[in-house]
């Protein structure tokens, strides 16, 4: 069955996303099922949903090269080839990481997006409070105080979930930054910049957000045992809503909420021996 841009405002709103919010969004086009118009239609909808004193934002990151140099991960002449041809980051028109699916380059892509000066974290967002959302990121430490997830939970925002991974929440990142547990993974990188029209290599760094886990004592999928506990635990209230948005089953979280669930469990986790 095809769902329309009409239909998916529909759900949205029914679902409980309401005219003024600020809205993270994570989706799997293939969850939300066939949409007369294309996979636009879906960030559309959520743009629709919220009015124009809403705000939607996405997490978009960037492509392979830009952030890999000194992690370590790649032979040495991989690293030495994209030393030497890798283009300077262009914070607003590159391309979103191919990982996070199709509907985040439509986004990001989408005219009215702006995007935030930072490799790390990089957000994109449209609406009402856009440019105060990738205001200023902090250029190391991206996901942590000051980064457009810290301005998402303080000014009460939420996160749809439609049909994505519950392994793939960015906001837990924010709360691994905050959380005041030792033993934290550093990833440190080196990523090419233009400065006064030569391209450089600038140090950048981050408590690690790879697969890996940012401690050794995180289990496989933590954040999705973190979201299904916090689902479990919370759902049909005010911070916790559940349906269908098209064919996707659809969460509708508290950011804040969220993060206060994650924090005693990360916290759990760090001090087991």
């Amino acid at each position: 069955m095809f769902s329309t841009r009409k239909s998916l405002v529909q759900d949205l709103r029914r679902l409980g996303l309401e005219t003024g919010q600020i809205v993270m969004l994570h989706a799997s086009v293939r969850a939300v099922g066939p949409v007369i118009g294309g996979p636009d239609e879906i960030h559309l909808a959520v743009e629709e949903a919220i009015g124009p004193e809403g705000t939607a934002m996405m997490y978009v990151g960037c492509q392979e090269g830009f952030d890999d140099v000194g992690r370590g991960n790649l032979a040495p002449h991989l690293e030495a080839a994209i030393l030497a041809h890798q283009p300077p980051f262009d914070f607003q028109n590159a391309r979103a990481a191919r990982a996070f699916g199709a509907l985040a380059e439509f986004f990001r892509s989408s005219p009215g997006t702006v995007c935030s000066r930072s490799v790390c974290g990089r957000i994109a967002a449209r609406g009402h409070c856009a440019e105060w959302l990738v205001a200023n990121p902090p250029w190391n430490y991206g996901f942590g105080r000051g980064s457009p997830m810290d301005k998402l939970c303080q000014s009460g925002g939420n996160i749809l979930l439609l049909g994505s991974d519950h392994d793939d929440v960015t906001v837990l990142h924010y709360a691994e930054h905050i959380a005041p547990f030792e033993g934290k993974r550093i990833a440190q990188y080196k990523v090419p910049i233009s400065r006064y029209g030569a391209r450089v290599w600038v140090d950048c760094e981050e408590f690690d957000t790879s697969g890996m886990g940012v401690h050794p004592n995180w289990p496989q999928a933590g954040f999705a045992l973190i979201v299904d506990d916090f689902i479990s635990k919370s759902v049909g209230t005010s911070v916790c809503k559940k349906g269908f948005v098209g064919s996707a089953e659809t969460v509708l979280l508290d950011a804040q909420a969220l993060v206060s669930h994650a924090l005693p469990i990360m916290m759990n986790w760090a001090k087991q021996p």
